[in-house]
């Protein structure tokens, strides 16, 4: 499994609290946040990682270099910031797999990789999204899902029962690379590309009700320094 971790953004929530490193690097009891994902990553057996990169990219290179325990990491540079979606279009460039795992930097979804793989290629997906349940989707916005299929994407959803983007995705490389240039090269994937083609291509959602922590604003970070250390063995 290749995979693909985002790791370029600027964490603007979190600079009270967290400065002048990427928000992947926010430290969580003496460690950084990317290293519990890269953990993580070990325990589902992966090998290989991708880092989209961008911002002070050099607080990451420095601390993990190519190496994380057996784990090779390679880099994709952004010069200039793409989002979300411009950095999967950059960083498709350089896989070889056909089906390839993207995570973001800062959320910490813990489900199990190999079956959501299988779920994703049994249904013959060209773009998997881990979902999780919540009693409050107003902060995240609501996934709608009809018989596996993500059909429609609320942004201002209500603070009631629905269903969250867990920020795991398996995209067919393939199919999803003929198509994203289209986009430009700075946008958003989850709200200007998934949204846009989620009627046109096969976008199946893998529901779990696995461990979920977002890092993206202070009450949260606050949280994730108290129960990471407990989720992930190393």
């Amino acid at each position: 499994m290749e995979v693909i971790i985002l790791a370029g953004g600027f964490g603007t929530r979190l600079q009270s609290i967290v400065k002048n490193v990427p928000k992947p690097m926010a430290d969580i009891n003496g460690r950084p946040f990317l290293s519990f994902l890269l953990d993580y990553l070990i325990n589902q057996k992966v090998k290989k990682v991708l880092l989209s990169v961008c911002y002070k990219h050099e607080a990451i290179e420095n601390y993990f270099g190519f190496r994380y325990k057996n784990i090779e990491i390679g880099y994709v540079f952004e010069t200039i910031p793409l989002g979300t979606g411009g950095a999967i279009r950059e960083a498709l460039k350089y896989v070889s797999d056909d089906n390839v795992i993207v995570l973001n930097g800062d959320t910490f979804f813990c489900i199990n990789l190999s079956e959501m793989y299988d779920f994703h290629r049994g249904k013959r997906s060209n773009l998997t999204i881990a979902v999780k349940a919540t009693e409050n989707c107003s902060r995240y916005g609501a996934v709608i899902i009809q018989n596996d299929k993500i059909v429609q994407f609320e942004e201002k959803a209500s603070n009631s029962f629905g269903y969250i983007n867990g920020g795991i995705y398996i995209i067919n490389s393939k199919v999803i690379s003929s198509i994203i240039d289209e986009f430009g090269n700075q946008f958003s994937f989850e709200r200007d590309f998934i949204q846009k083609i989620a009627k046109k291509i096969n976008v199946f959602s893998y529901i779990s009700n696995d461990y979920f922590i977002d890092i993206g604003i202070p009450e949260d970070y606050a949280i994730a320094k108290k129960e990471l250390p407990c989720r992930v063995h190393t």
